[in-house]
């Protein structure tokens, strides 16, 4: 799919922007934690017109940037590391069609992560991944 192929690309090309940026938010899965990993997130919206990303370490770091880190973090070590069985936080959301894409990648529990969802809409993806991709 070529929208799938340019939201690769974009999230690439994010992750190289934020290793050159802030080296110390991602860690080379050689040195990472068995328990906990570096994770570069992403969440793009319709058709790729916006993107942002950030870098999450857990167990939290002192330089951490995600607003959310230590939830993030719980929620993550909830779900053993599997994004698919985020606990999220539950609510109605309405019919709105506007999706929103999510990935992640990097290092989790020494498992190299290569993470990709579609939501149909940012209520529905706060609704299912919970703290992970508030920022």
């Amino acid at each position: 799919m070529i929208i799938s192929s340019v939201a690769r690309r974009l999230a690439a090309a994010s992750l190289a922007a934020a290793a050159l940026a802030t080296p110390l938010l991602l860690v080379p899965a050689a040195h990472a934690d068995t328990q906990g990993g570096s994770l570069f997130l992403t969440v793009s919206g319709s058709e790729n017109t916006w993107i942002r990303g950030i870098g999450l370490q857990c167990p939290v770091a002192s330089h951490s940037h995600h607003p959310k880190a230590a939830e993030a973090c719980a929620a993550l070590d909830e779900a053993g590391g599997d994004l698919d069985e985020l606990p999220g936080s539950p609510h109605p959301c309405p019919l709105v069609h506007d999706p929103v894409t999510v990935t992640a990648q990097g290092t989790y529990n020494g498992a190299a992560v290569d993470w990709q969802r579609t939501y149909p809409n940012a209520c529905v993806m706060e609704a299912t991944a919970g703290p992970v991709f508030d920022f």
